[in-house]
C-alpha cells in the first residue's frame, strides 16, 4: 500500500483529478486498507420531505421514476434504508396526466439483494409512477414483520436506541401509529436483541394521541447510557379488524393495505393459521386460540374487492411490468 494522500474538494469527477501530496507513502498500518460504501443512487420526490415521495432511480446516467405497482413494504424499507430514513410507512402509485419514460424495478429482484441499478431495465412509458412513504425519525429493526423490531430514533443526523426505562405505553401507541400499524401489544427490553446503535434519547413524554414520536415533550437532557438489555423491543399489532360480529373478537376479517381497509378471502384449510394470527400477533401477547372459523356469510357481507385480489393485481402488474422490461432489455 503506498498511494498518495488524496486532497480532493469534494466537487471533482474523478479522484485523480484531486490534488494530491508530492510522493506515495511507503506503507501503512495493518487494517488501515479504505473500505467504502456508497449509497444507491435513489431518491423521493414531491413529498413532504426527503423521505416520500416519487421513487426515481439514476441508472446508465439518467434519473428516471420507477413505474408504478407490485411494491410492498419490504421492497420499500430497501429504499427508506438508502436515504437514511426510518421504517417504511406506505407504497402506492401516483397518475400523472402523461406518459414518461421510466425504469421498470421488480420487487423480487431488489428483496433478493441485488442493487437497485442492478434491477432497473427500460420499460414502457407509463403515466403509473411508483411512491413510497418512509418515517422520518423512526424505526423498528430485527422483528418479524414491519410492525416489529428494536427501536432507534434519529436525532441530530444520527440513531440511537432507545432505553426501556424512558418508555411507555403511550409512547409505544405513538410509535405504532407513526408506523401505519395497529396498536401496540408489547413493549420491553432486548425483545428483538440488544442495541447496535447508541443509547443516548431523552426520555419521552407522549401523550399518546400524537402523530409522530418526535412530536411529543421530552426531557430535557439525553441519558448518556442504559443498562444491557434494557434497549426498547416494541410488538405493534398488524393493521387488521374484525367487524359486523357481535364483538370486536369476531366478524369478517379486514386488512388495511395501500391506505384501503378490504375484507380477506381465505379458504378452510388456510382460515385457521389467518385467524390464529389475529388472536396471537406474537408469542409473548397470545390471547386465546380462535374459537370457531367460517369462511363465508359470518359476520357483516363482504362487498367490494377483496385484500387478496388487491395484492395479486399488484403482483401480477409488477410481472407484467418486468416480463416487458427485461424484453426491451433484451
Amino acid at each position: 500500500m503506498g498511494t498518495k494522500e488524496f486532497q480532493c474538494g469534494g466537487n471533482e469527477s474523478a479522484l485523480l483529478d484531486c490534488r494530491s501530496s508530492g510522493s506515495a507513502r511507503k506503507s501503512c498500518s495493518p487494517g488501515e486498507a479504505v473500505g467504502l460504501t456508497c449509497s444507491e443512487p435513489v431518491r423521493l420526490v414531491g413529498g413532504d420531505s426527503r423521505c416520500g415521495g416519487t421513487v426515481e432511480v439514476k441508472h446508465l446516467g439518467e434519473w428516471r421514476p420507477v413505474r408504478g405497482g407490485g411494491w410492498s413494504l419490504k421492497t420499500a424499507a430497501v429504499v427508506c434504508e438508502h436515504l437514511d430514513c426510518g421504517s417504511a410507512v406506505s407504497v402506492g402509485k401516483r397518475e400523472e396526466s402523461s406518459e414518461r419514460d421510466v425504469w421498470g424495478i421488480h420487487p423480487y429482484c431488489v428483496q433478493s439483494g441485488s442493487s437497485l441499478r442492478d434491477c432497473a431495465a427500460p420499460s414502457s412509458r407509463s403515466s403509473s409512477l411508483q411512491t413510497v412513504s418512509c418515517s422520518d425519525s423512526v424505526r423498528l429493526l430485527n422483528g418479524t414483520s414491519v410492525c416489529s423490531g428494536r427501536l432507534e430514533v434519529k436525532s441530530n443526523q444520527s440513531w440511537s436506541s432507545v432505553c426501556q426505562a424512558d418508555f411507555d405505553q403511550q409512547d409505544a401507541e405513538v410509535v405504532c401509529r407513526e408506523l401505519g400499524c395497529g396498536p401496540p401489544w408489547l413493549h420491553r427490553g432486548a425483545l428483538y436483541g440488544d442495541a447496535e446503535a447508541p443509547m443516548g434519547t431523552k426520555e419521552f413524554q407522549c401523550g399518546g394521541n400524537e402523530s409522530a414520536l418526535l412530536d411529543c415533550r421530552s426531557s430535557g437532557s439525553a441519558r448518556k447510557s442504559c443498562s444491557p438489555g434494557e434497549a426498547v423491543g416494541l410488538t405493534c399489532s398488524e393493521p387488521v379488524r374484525l367487524v359486523g360480529g357481535n364483538s370486536s373478537c369476531g366478524g369478517t376479517v379486514e386488512v388495511e393495505h395501500l391506505g384501503e381497509w378490504r375484507p380477506v378471502i381465505a379458504d378452510v384449510e388456510s382460515a385457521l393459521s389467518v385467524a390464529a394470527v389475529i388472536v396471537n400477533p406474537s408469542e409473548e401477547g397470545r390471547r386465546a386460540a380462535p374459537a370457531d372459523v367460517v369462511t363465508g356469510g359470518a359476520g357483516k357481507e363482504a362487498t367490494g374487492p377483496s385484500a387478496a385480489e388487491g395484492i395479486a393485481k399488484e403482483e401480477g402488474e409488477a410481472e407484467a411490468a418486468d416480463e416487458e422490461a427485461h424484453g426491451t432489455a433484451r
